[in-house]
This record gives C-alpha cells, structure tokens and sequence, in this order.
C-alpha cells in the first residue's frame, strides 16, 4: 500500500484538530477572574472586544449590609481577596479592583484608554497595560504613557465581605 504526501497531510491536519478540540474541552474555563500578577508569556495583551459603556464615577468606600457568611448576590470580589496596596484584575468584568488604603475599595475599567487593550498584571502599585507598557495607578491616574488619560473609574461599594457594583 501507498500513501500520498496529501493523505498524509490530511490525517495529521484531522489529529491536530481534533488533539486541540479535546484539550480545550479539558481546560478550565469556569473562572471569570484572573488574577495574574505577571504579563502573559508572549508579553503583550489582547485587544478588548468591546469598552464598557457608561460614565465613568469615582469608587464608594463604603460597609456594611450582611453578614460576612451570606452570599452576595453580583459580588465581583470578597474583600479578602484584594490586597491593601494593590488589586486584581477581573479579566470577565473588564475591571479592574484595588485597595489603595486599608478598607478603601477602588473600580476601575479594566480597559486602558490608549488604544483600547484589556490591562494584563499588576506590578505592586501599578496597573500595567500589556499592549504598548501603559502604566497606571492604583486610583487610575496615568503613571507612564504611551496613555495620556486615566482609567475610567467604576462606582463600587462594600457589602458584607464582598465588593458589588454600586
């Protein structure tokens, strides 16, 4: 029996897509938070799909409402998950979450102004844009261009031990 060059090929084309299928069946795609602190392996980030839309307003320290036990419907964080002096990215959300101070809980769009780039790590007290190296503070303001604009701020408040949208 013979094999051509072209059935050779085909065969290996139909395994690969089918080796790629299977394994992004297996991967976890259950997590809408990221919480990386380091830039993606090949450095640079994606493009966000789309801005979120609506006027930016600053962020609501504020407490109180249940127990720390109950869930929270819409939390996009617990408290215990941002930590004072710094953040986590809400990769879903396009947001992104800091505590600048203890107990001050701080939204932000997770979209950096330049070119329009979902941020991609925090670095300490910095929040990084992969695409062209933007960095920002933990309050939004512009600490390294090529953006001159702050991130869009996100009003959010603390219910119980969860951070919600306010």
């Amino acid at each position: 029996m013979t094999t051509s060059r072209r059935g050779v090929l085909t065969a290996t084309l139909g395994l690969s897509a089918l080796a790629v299928g299977g394994l992004t069946a297996c991967s976890s795609g259950a997590g809408s938070q990221n919480t990386r602190t380091t830039a993606p392996a090949g450095g640079a980030a994606t493009p966000a799909s789309q801005a979120p839309t609506g006027g930016g307003t600053s962020a609501t320290p504020t407490g109180g409402g249940t127990t720390p036990s109950s869930p929270v419907a819409g939390a996009l964080a617990k408290t215990a998950d941002v930590p004072v002096g710094g953040g986590k990215i809400l990769t879903a959300e396009r947001m992104v979450l800091t505590q600048p101070s203890a107990g001050q809980f701080v939204g932000l769009s997770g979209i950096c102004p330049h070119q329009g780039c979902m941020v991609s790590s925090l670095r300490g007290a910095s929040i990084v844009c992969g695409c062209h190296g933007s960095q920002f503070g933990l309050d939004g303001a512009v600490q390294r261009g090529p953006s001159n604009k702050p991130l869009e701020k996100v009003n959010v408040k603390v219910d119980g031990d969860s951070i919600v949208k306010a």
